[in-house]
């Protein structure tokens, strides 16, 4: 039972990683599964077994996350933008009782009060989840990749820098993906990859195998990393870091409203769409409460 939940959630944040404005980081706190996942990460080299069984789950499920919403994202953001928004919402608020339950308890350990470092911490955060939306470039399209080794090196360093949405908690990695104008390539080319596995095209799967696999490896290397450096921080300045989480994550909503263009003057919702929006954001927050308890 605990794998196949924990395959479930990993789907969540697997979908969470391809959405831009969206952090897989944080969704992985809410659903209460983000202190195993660093843990699991972290140790991976003291405790090899033990952290690959529980990491399993968790990566089957981000994959077939990732590949099962690369084709839906683009219909749901085009058609129901303004719903699809609200849920994605709803998933990321839902987890913010279970959050406070945790920097309640790592206030019991040490300081009573969160403090100016924490108040600064959050404000700083929140600034910056803030500020990284504004920085999308609004006319980036549609591109593809050609197997060269300038390309091939810079999709590893793109991916050192997009994995920090699987262990940071409310930054994006679609969101800086798309800043740098890496995004709509990467996405076109996990399609083409999968239509070509589809059609058994040796030549199409060859190409996005060469593209991918950097990425990928830079993707690994890049959560390895950037684990070591969370697991340092909770464990030096727990407060500070729960503060700091608690600012990205109540910035999300409007980072995925900004990026996706979801209250500007050419798509406001109607009422209809106002109130469906809001049930599914209960919805959604329920199910993400409920998961994460």
């Amino acid at each position: 039972m605990t794998f196949l939940m924990d395959t479930i959630k990993g789907m969540l944040i697997g979908i969470a990683n391809i959405i831009p404005g969206v952090s897989g980081g944080t969704m992985a706190v809410s659903l209460g599964i983000y202190d195993k996942l660093i843990g699991s990460v972290s140790g991976l080299l003291k405790t090899p077994k033990k952290s690959a069984r529980t990491l399993l789950p968790i990566i089957l499920g981000c994959g077939l996350g990732i590949i099962g919403f690369t084709y839906a994202i683009e219909y749901l953001l085009s058609r129901h933008t303004f719903i699809t928004c609200m849920a994605f919402v709803g998933l990321i608020l839902g987890g913010v009782p279970v959050l406070f339950s945790s920097l309640k308890k790592e206030l019991a350990k040490g300081p009573s009060k969160i403090g100016l470092s924490g108040v600064l911490a959050f404000a700083l955060l929140f600034g910056v989840a803030v500020f990284l939306p504004m920085m999308n470039a609004d006319d980036e399209v549609l591109k593809t990749f050609t197997v060269t080794p300038q390309v091939m090196i810079s999709l590893f360093f793109v991916g050192v820098i997009a994995s920090a949405t699987m262990v940071v908690p409310g930054v994006s990695g679609s969101l800086v993906m798309m800043i740098l104008g890496y995004y709509y390539g990467i996405i076109n080319t996990i399609k083409s990859f999968l239509d070509s596995l589809k059609a058994l095209d040796m030549a199409g799967l060859t190409h996005g195998f060469a593209l991918l696999v950097p990425f990928g490896i830079g993707v690994l290397l890049g959560i390895f990393l950037i684990a070591k450096l969370i697991t340092f921080l909770f464990e030096k300045f727990g407060v500070q870091t729960y503060c700091a989480i608690f600012g990205l994550i109540l910035a999300s909503p409007f980072a995925i409203f900004y990026n996706t263009g979801a209250l500007g003057p050419s798509s406001l919702p109607g009422a209809g769409q106002v109130i469906l929006g809001l049930i599914l954001a209960v919805i959604c927050g329920g199910v993400t409460w409920k998961m994460g308890k």
